[in-house]
């Protein structure tokens, strides 16, 4: 490091790394020492392959660290100087701050690379001990010169080594987690008070980064987060709601990153004037910053957008650890509320722009972490769902969700389940459930089952939600997923209107389906030594061939199969007369409720369909008589003409369809595991897999 020229292959030979690294005391006044050492410019590596290339030409230094730091203290004494220079950056202007934002920010990186080997090779409390660790005459002296010699100017203090047992023995003594606190204080002061600007951009990044680096000692320990000195510490943090409004508002600006960091470019000098012959640890390849594209949109937004990826991933962590305790960031996140609200409305943890952070989100909503973000504003901030509720672009939300469950093989089942839960929680809104159906798309051209010129957002949303039925059905066969299904289109179907052709035959085309399911099952079961027959790997649960296992296929079959017959008569019962399309295809289709009318399970609601098909059925019969065959157009013509004399009472009466969602106990067994998932699979962060053994070993790696 400093100013001599070193090259990618030389880093244990250069001059202030060895020092920094060995077995002599650097004291935080040595100033000409810490200016040399952080004085260098890096791309930050940006994926795993750039990580791993990084850590491996670290690990003879790191090692080297390890060995000599508890003796030296040199980690104390760059804690201190990047704690002086975030102190000094506080009460300095824009124009006197650029070496100290350079000099902090380099700091900090290397503080992020020691605290990440540290992590996955050690324990939480060595790491502990490397933040306290000072050297014997320091510990005495407060790293005052004792020769009188003048801060900055004093050469370095050697380590007696026949002092070994003494230094541990009083490092023992320290590890009180106060050196820990301070530097945590210094990362939260970097983050919610330095303002975002081009040239203090990476340096936020980086405070984002390594706090993410000290929270992810959970994937590396086996012990319980409770036990944990720096989950204490962090979650003890006074400055929660400053914190999470800090990270919220760098989500929803989502600012592109620089092209250079701190004014370094390809053909000009530093912008303070140093000159370009500074040396790189490594030099990365850089693609030029492009506008968030639709075929990669999660790799768009991550590199061209870190700071609001990396935001969004530390919210997650934060609100989603302690979630069944008093955690100050869940608290906090699910009790902001809109800027522009009235000084009136309840007292607020904090106030953000609710419009900007809902456009950012129906712009990212199809990445997977803006997914749970969104869920957890939905189900747990009243004062957002209230937001999103009186929204008139609702498509602008629903549409990219419906996508990523259309495009469900490129997601992963997490994704998929939570965009159903998002799906869910709209759909407990009457408002919502009447307005999808007023506003009309047309052109949906990554839709492909078929081309539909126009077609409503609620006709849409059917569609899909059907498809994702047929598609768990094939290949996921999860229970829970039917059912959330099947309770979105309960919520909604008190509310169908206007239903597309289309979308009518597929309402019922799935109950043929799941009808035809349940014969070919019902038939193996009372033939179960038949030799022609061939078992029916597509029920939904289980693929056993077992009486046992397909016994409880049949029932979870069932079951679907009565939620569909419950969504369809809901919709006659309430909205018969705006669904002529729904009736002409059960006219249709008449034959598939056959087999179901006698059948104890069914048979009330069946009697429900039969009517209204037997009152059509029996007007259309009339009219043929009278005009002989009629065509498509003159069928719904008598149908809607019928609805008008329709009387619902005579239909037998069933309880609403209203179904909520309700989070599982023990949601940290499901989340903790996801949010750190994502954590390694999207973030700018990468971690060593080979020594995870966390709470989410199994589903990280």
């Amino acid at each position: 490091m400093g100013m001599n020229v070193s090259r990618q292959v030389d880093l244990t030979e250069n001059e202030y790394l060895q020092r920094f690294v060995g077995k002599t005391h650097v004291p935080a006044y040595d100033d000409d020492f810490w200016n040399n050492f952080l004085q260098y410019h890096i791309n930050l590596p940006t994926n795993s392959e750039e990580q791993l290339s990084l850590d491996s030409r670290l690990e003879t230094l790191c090692q080297s660290f390890i060995s000599h730091n508890l003796h030296t203290g040199n980690f104390g004494s760059l804690i201190n100087v990047f704690l002086l220079k975030v102190s000094e950056l506080l009460t300095l202007s824009d124009t006197e701050s650029n070496v100290h934002i350079w000099h902090a920010f380099n700091a900090l990186f290397i503080i992020r690379c020691l605290v990440k080997y540290m992590i996955e090779t050690g324990s939480e409390y060595q790491l502990l001990q490397h933040f306290e660790a000072l050297p014997v005459q320091a510990a005495d002296s407060d790293e005052t010169p004792s020769d009188g010699t003048a801060a900055g100017t004093s050469t370095a203090i050697p380590i007696d080594m026949r002092t070994v047992e003494e230094t541990k023995a009083a490092v023992a003594k320290l590890v009180d987690g106060s050196k820990f606190e301070t530097f945590l204080e210094a990362l939260v002061n970097i983050i919610v008070v330095i303002p975002v600007k081009e040239f203090t951009y990476h340096l936020h990044l980086e405070a984002v980064n390594c706090m993410i680096i000290l929270l992810s000692v959970s994937l590396f320990s086996q012990q319980t987060m409770e036990k944990s000195t720096i989950y204490r510490t962090i979650y003890r943090c006074q400055h929660a709601n400053t914190l999470m409004s800090a990270l919220l508002h760098f989500l929803s600006r989502m600012s592109q990153a620089p092209q250079t960091m701190f004014g370094f470019g390809t053909g000009g000098s530093f912008v303070f004037g140093i000159a370009e012959s500074l040396w790189s640890i490594l030099t990365f390849a850089r693609k030029q910053p492009d506008i968030l594209t639709a075929h990669d949109l999660p790799t768009a937004f991550r590199e061209h957008y870190p700071l609001a990826n990396q935001s969004l991933l530390l919210i997650l962590i934060l609100t989603n650890h302690h979630a069944t305790k008093d955690n100050p960031y869940r608290i906090s996140l699910f009790g902001c509320s809109d800027s522009q609200d009235s000084p009136k409305e309840d007292p607020a943890t904090f106030k953000i722009d609710f419009s900007s952070l809902y456009n950012t989100l129906c712009r990212i909503v199809t990445i997977d972490q803006a997914t749970l973000l969104l869920y957890l504003l939905l189900y747990r901030n009243q004062r957002f769902q209230k937001y999103v509720m009186a929204q008139q672009n609702l498509q602008q939300l629903v549409i990219p969700i419906l996508q990523t469950l259309y495009n469900a093989p490129d997601s992963t089942s997490h994704h998929i389940y939570m965009s159903l839960i998002v799906l869910l929680i709209l759909s407990e809104d009457d408002n919502f459930n009447k307005s999808v159906h007023q506003i009309m798309l047309k052109n949906i051209t990554w839709y492909t089952e078929r081309s539909i010129s126009e077609i409503s957002l609620g006709g849409l949303l059917i569609l899909v939600v059907i498809r994702t039925i047929q598609y768990n059905m094939l290949k996921m066969r999860d229970k829970y997923l039917h059912t959330n299904c099947l309770a979105a289109l309960a919520n909604m179907s008190g509310q169908f209107q206007s239903l597309h052709p289309y979308v009518a035959q597929r309402l019922v085309s799935l109950f043929e389906t799941l009808a035809k399911k349940h014969a070919r099952l019902d038939q193996q079961l009372k033939q179960p030594n038949d030799p022609n027959g061939e078992p029916d790997i597509s029920i939904p649960i289980g693929c056993g061939l077992t009486s046992e296992d397909m016994l409880q296929d049949l029932s979870v079959l069932e079951e679907v199969l009565r939620m569909v017959l419950e969504i369809l008569n809901s919709c006659l019962s309430h909205q018969l007369v705006y669904c002529p399309n729904l009736v002409y295809t059960l006219l249709y289709k008449r034959n598939v409720f056959e087999a179901f009318r006698s059948h104890s399970a069914f048979q009330d609601i069946i009697q429900n369909i039969d009517m209204v098909v037997g009152f059509f059925s029996s007007r259309l019969q009339r009219v043929q008589e009278q005009r002989g065959e009629l065509g498509v157009s003159e069928v719904l013509e008598v149908i809607s003409k019928g609805a008008s004399q329709w009387s619902s009472d005579r239909l037998r009466k069933f309880p609403d369809l209203k179904f909520k969602y309700v989070e599982e106990d023990a949601p940290e067994e499901f989340f903790i595991p996801y949010v750190w998932t994502l954590v390694c699979k999207a973030g700018c962060v990468h971690f060593s897999s080979e020594t995870i053994k966390g709470v989410s070993a199994e589903i990280v790696c």
